[in-house]
């Protein structure tokens, strides 16, 4: 593959749980060129319980990161992006948010690790209202879904996309996580891969590595999707969810 697209991260230093410094951005970026990624979206939480990170900053931040990597000369290259935590008043916040693209076809949506909140599914009726098709981060991990994969099916039916995390795919978060990544790619409720990486111990740049899992499991044409998929969404072009099934079989009932 001569582009690989990550579209969520965490190397902007200091502004989050992912990088800390310029150091550690500095050898998260080298990484991400070691694992043949050539584009990657600068994606800092934003709207959660712990950070704010305004559009305008991650956009500044991002150019002058960019600088920094021209002059050590490493070959990546970034756009600014967030990870949206998900909440009742984020419309209120739109102007503040910034795309997948530049011109916010598609915004990352975060959702609470432990559950899924009731207005998820109206939240992206609204935000497609605004012209944003939300692309759900890590499904995978989000305890709610684990116990119901369908969740996530409902998800997709109502116009939304979702993103599965490199390592949850090659089991790094575990087997119980990594069986689940296999049904959600099995079941197209999920589009795109990601990294995720953060600079911490297992929270790394595993994205050729899930590619070649993708393309010994499902062929090489579902890798290829995946990986357009993301040069797509970066460009803001037209990626829809197709052929998606519900994981949990529904019962037939015979009436004699």
């Amino acid at each position: 593959m001569n582009t690989m697209v990550d579209l969520h991260c965490h190397l902007l230093p200091g502004i989050d749980d992912g990088s800390k410094d310029i150091a550690s951005s500095l050898e998260l970026a080298q990484q991400a060129v070691s694992n043949g990624i050539t584009h990657v979206l600068a994606t800092p939480h934003h709207l959660d319980n712990q950070y704010i990170n305004h559009a305008v900053d991650v956009v500044k931040r991002t150019e002058v990161f960019q600088k920094r990597l021209i002059l050590e000369g490493i070959s990546l290259k970034v756009f600014p992006s967030q990870e949206i935590h998900i909440n009742g008043d984020l419309l209120k916040h739109y102007d503040d948010l910034l795309g997948i693209d530049v011109k916010k076809h598609y915004v990352l949506l975060e959702l609470p690790h432990s559950n899924v909140p009731q207005y998820t599914k109206q939240m992206i009726f609204d935000l497609k209202k605004y012209g944003s098709t939300p692309v759900i981060v890590h499904p995978e991990r989000n305890t709610e879904i684990q116990e119901n994969l369908d969740l996530l099916y409902e998800f997709i039916e109502a116009g939304a996309l979702a993103q599965l995390t490199s390592t949850s795919y090659i089991g790094g978060f575990g087997e119980h996580v990594a069986k689940i990544s296999d049904k959600l790619v099995k079941h197209n409720l999920v589009q795109v891969f990601a990294s995720d990486a953060h600079a911490l111990q297992g929270r790394g740049f595993t994205m050729r590595e899930a590619f070649d899992k993708l393309r010994a499991d499902f062929g090489a044409e579902k890798a290829s999707e995946f990986e357009n998929n993301a040069e797509r969404l970066l460009n803001g072009q037209r990626v829809i969810a197709h052929n998606y099934s519900n994981v949990i079989k529904k019962k037939k009932f015979f009436f004699f």
